[in-house]
């Protein structure tokens, strides 16, 4: 029963992939021009960048992590607050972009779901550190505010059952309670 129940996790998270990817294709660039949306990442970065985050959270239920819009976090934050990986990145994207093509001849995007896995977890082992930050990346704009570009329409915070919190600034208190005392 072990045995059984492993491989249909595999092939559930080959079908999830494969889902996952169609839609983070149509969400982040299928319409002409739209590579001019990127502020740091360049079309080939984010398509790569799209498996890795994908990878860390894949679509079930809810929305993948490139569907929420953590690719959308993770660049807007590389121009401004992160800008101290940006070179990570860079490196990091570049290492998936050869081992891709050295392995099997493709962009790491038009591999099979567990090629794609392959990859991921080479880079893993070979490059822990930047794998350890996209992860932390992917998991900030999964789980974070909306407002900074990712966790688009709240998914996470809806798929945890938490109610979205109020708007920054006073309204998130309640001003009314004992004010007169």
């Amino acid at each position: 029963m072990q045995s059984s129940k492993k491989t249909a996790l595999v092939s559930r998270r080959q079908f999830l992939a494969v889902s996952a990817m169609g839609s983070a294709a149509a969400a982040i660039g299928c319409s002409p021009g739209k590579h001019a949306g990127w502020e740091f990442l360049s079309e080939g970065q984010a398509r790569a960048l799209t498996v890795l985050c994908d990878q860390i959270i894949p679509a079930d239920d809810f929305p993948s992590a490139s569907q929420a819009g953590v690719l959308t976090y993770i660049d807007n934050q590389l121009v401004r607050f992160y800008r101290r990986h940006q070179e990570a990145y860079r490196d990091g994207l570049a290492q998936a972009a050869t081992l891709s093509a050295t392995r099997f001849g493709k962009p790491l995007d038009e591999l099979q779901p567990a090629q794609q896995l392959e990859i991921t977890r080479a880079i893993e082992q070979q490059n822990s550190s930047f794998f350890n930050l996209v992860r932390e990346h992917t998991l900030e704009g999964f789980y974070g505010a909306p407002r900074h570009g990712g966790n688009r329409d709240a998914v996470s915070w809806r798929m945890l059952g938490l109610p979205e919190p109020p708007p920054l600034g006073r309204a998130q208190y309640d001003l009314r309670k004992d004010s007169a005392s």
